[in-house]
């Protein structure tokens, strides 16, 4: 078998702030155009106004990954400025109400707002998508089964959701709740083969209730346009060096997995139901609490899981260029994810005798400045 392309893209939503109130502001006329003109179809509107996608070119490596993320970043930063608006990579809005915002004009957000109803209008959240390069379609389903063990590690790696419309949920990643009020969503089946995903999908697809499989919204899928294995699960991270890290994560773990494969073995797999557990718990806890070593029977806490990661591909971390990302997931699980210091952010303006609101806004100042914190 080919060694696989392991190329790297990576898609980011943002949302958009006034920089004098911090409230959501919708994109002004113009914005996405002036964007354009120096991104091309990099940027895109997103589902609401008050959002924006971005998405890199085909990264052979992370240093590629970074150089393109980061004029990105810097060029939607410095259109929005013009405008009086900062763009915020978070995946909820501390003090926003979703019954405030509108959906953008267009079809497929018109088709999405008919076809999901209040569902979709609750959308106020922003996500993460990393594609890896993996052309083989057999391989890309036997991947997947394997890679959604770790989904939960990198959803709590990338937490950065603990608000939603000013209160404190008490988990780490709120936009997985709202996110999975969609049908389907959450980890994927598991395919013993391409073969078999072909014929599940094409039972929808066939009776025409979804026009393609760009509907299917699991945590790791197939993707629908390019040759990659696009895992879906993770937060947008604030910070532009965790984005980074939690990409580098990604492509290393399925480098080792396919290597493992080359030599005839293969990751264990473990039903949905376990796995489900560990989601719930990075979704909940993020990453000060432990997840479930199944072949130990027991939980395991984080720092001690980051560190048995890097170990596990650090080889591989090495052959794609992008140990020293890797690395980082060490300090992120001591340290603390976004939702960590989203809290302490509230808790300093609390100390300092402000309100509620006040303390929201305090945490879009320090989400602004998180977001050109590398750029």
């Amino acid at each position: 078998m080919d060694r696989p392309a392991f190329s790297l893209g990576i898609e980011e939503e943002y949302l958009l702030v006034d920089v004098d109130s911090r409230a959501l502001a919708e994109a002004p006329e113009g914005f996405i155009d002036a964007c354009r003109s120096d991104l091309s179809e990099q940027v895109s509107p997103e589902f609401l106004q008050c959002q924006v996608e971005i998405g890199t070119k085909i990264c052979a490596n992370i240093g590629e990954a970074r150089d393109e993320l980061r004029h990105l970043r810097s060029t939607i930063s410095r259109h929005a400025a013009r405008h009086g608006l900062a763009p915020i990579a978070v995946s909820c809005h501390p003090l926003a109400d979703w019954k405030h915002q509108s959906h953008t004009d267009k079809d497929r957000y018109h088709a999405l707002n008919r076809d999901l109803g209040g569902v979709a209008r609750r959308l106020l959240i922003c996500g993460c998508h990393v594609h890896v390069g993996i052309e083989d379609d057999a391989l890309r389903i036997d991947l997947m089964r394997q890679m959604s063990y770790f989904l939960p590690h990198l959803l709590a790696l990338s937490s950065s959701s603990p608000f939603w419309q000013g209160e404190d949920t008490g988990l780490h990643s709120y936009r997985i709740s709202v996110f999975d009020n969609l049908p389907r969503t959450g980890l994927p089946p598991d395919f013993a083969s391409w073969a078999e995903y072909q014929r599940t999908v094409g039972v929808i697809t066939d009776l025409e209730l979804i026009e393609d499989t760009s509907k299917i919204w699991w945590d790791i899928r197939p993707s629908h346009q390019y040759p990659t294995l696009e895992t879906r699960i993770m937060d947008v991270s604030p910070r532009l060096e965790d984005a980074l890290t939690l990409a580098a994560l990604n492509q290393s773990l399925l480098r080792m997995l396919w290597g493992l494969r080359t030599r005839n073995q293969r990751w264990r797999s473990y039903g949905r139901f376990l796995i489900g557990e560990n989601r719930w718990r990075a979704q909940r806890y993020g990453v000060d609490e432990g997840l479930i070593d199944f072949g130990l029977g027991e939980i395991v806490d984080f720092p001690r899981l980051a560190d048995e990661l890097v170990r596990l591909v650090e080889e591989d971390a090495v052959a794609l260029e992008c140990l020293d990302e890797v690395q980082r997931v060490r300090e992120i699980a001591t340290e603390g994810t976004s939702a960590t210091r989203q809290r302490a952010a509230a808790a300093a303006a609390r100390e300092a005798g402000l309100d509620r609101d006040q303390q929201m806004r305090a945490v879009v100042d320090h989400l602004i400045e998180e977001f050109h914190l590398d750029l």
